[in-house]
């Protein structure tokens, strides 16, 4: 498990099944994970599922398209975009960047170019894919409050709680997803930032 939430995440977003399993082929070949979605909608599922390092938005998608989804992600996190689109023209490939991707890639394109293109991007990356997130400075829950900028569980009688690390770590992701259900490998892939080790402490003791 520590070595799974260590391994890049990918996230292939293209409403075409056959480009979606090609892709995630090459990729897994190559040693990254790889998660897919075939619209919007799908993918801020993954991204509320999941730690996602790099994006592969495709322009054209059903509903809203790929350069909506751009800038709306652009706006919350800095997690690397690569755009693929079938369209050619240089208008479009401007409009995809000013929109906040990182780069562009047209269709068709080779396996190798894509693994190339992706592990330059990955390789530029020298901080967390998702940026700094800022955070309410407190969180409720029943007699509970979270202090984020404190790093503290204080109940409300004013008994403090310390946190390590992981249980912290962990605490944030599930009071900032509430009622919602998360396996084992969620915990570690949305907690991750710290040492896999200590995660995995933390997730196997509650």
């Amino acid at each position: 498990m520590s070595l799974m939430s260590s391994t890049p995440h990918i996230l292939i977003v293209d409403n075409h099944r056959e480009i979606r399993e090609l892709v995630s082929r090459a990729l897994a070949k190559e040693g990254f994970r790889v998660s897919a979605a075939a619209d919007g909608q799908a993918m801020r599922q993954v991204l509320a599922d999941s730690r996602i390092d790099l994006i592969l938005l495709d322009l054209m998608l059903p509903g809203e398209d790929g350069l909506s989804l751009c800038r709306s992600l652009r706006a919350r996190s800095s997690i690397p975009i690569i755009m693929l689109t079938a369209k050619g023209d240089e208008v479009d490939r401007v409009i995809g960047l000013e929109m906040g991707a990182d780069d562009y890639l047209p269709k068709p394109f080779g396996s190798r170019e894509l693994v190339a293109r992706t592990v330059l991007r990955r390789s530029q990356e020298t901080g967390p894919a998702s940026g700094p997130i800022e955070r309410p400075k407190h969180y409720r829950f029943g007699p509970w409050r979270l202090d984020t900028d404190r790093r503290e569980l204080v109940r409300d009688d004013a008994t403090v709680v310390p946190l390590s690390t992981g249980e912290y770590d962990l605490l944030v992701v599930l009071v900032e997803r509430p009622q919602r259900v998360l396996s084992r490998e969620q915990l570690l892939d949305l907690a991750r930032g710290r040492t896999a080790t200590t995660l995995d402490r933390s997730v196997d003791s509650r």
